[in-house]
């Protein structure tokens, strides 16, 4: 699975999710990173998150990064020491969600759609994000 990026949310209202280090972004666009001068406003080590002032002669831009590496790390122990032949519970953790990543679902209206989001957790792509084996 390799190293993942930091996870970017909330650009003046327009949140933006950078999954990995070649430029993908949520919403399905892909960017290229910015060539700006960068100066942090805010950080927090606990959350592992920074906002950013980032500008240029053209543009002023701020967002937020969030380095999710030790999440999908331990996502990743989770989902390799649970027996897929368990049963589901009730209450069976299924997946931990960066808060940028879940904050670019709730924009696109996934987490409040059951069946979009059960989708997207059932997606491949996804699986870093899941703790255990299976379908939703």
């Amino acid at each position: 699975m390799g190293r993942q990026g930091p996870q970017r949310e909330g650009s003046l209202g327009h949140p933006s999710v950078e999954l990995t280090p070649r430029g993908i972004w949520g919403g399905g666009e892909t960017r290229r990173p910015f060539s700006m001068a960068k100066t942090t406003i805010s950080a927090n080590p606990l959350s592992k998150k920074r906002t950013v002032l980032a500008s240029d002669t053209d543009a002023v831009r701020i967002y937020t990064e969030q380095d999710v590496t030790d999440v999908l790390e331990d996502n990743k122990s989770f989902y390799n020491s649970t027996d897929e032949r368990a049963r589901w519970g009730e209450m069976t953790r299924v997946a931990s969600i960066p808060t940028s990543v879940y904050y670019d679902l709730k924009r696109r209206g996934l987490v409040d759609d059951k069946e979009k989001f059960k989708a997207w957790m059932n997606d491949p792509d996804n699986r870093l994000f899941r703790t255990r084996p299976g379908r939703v």
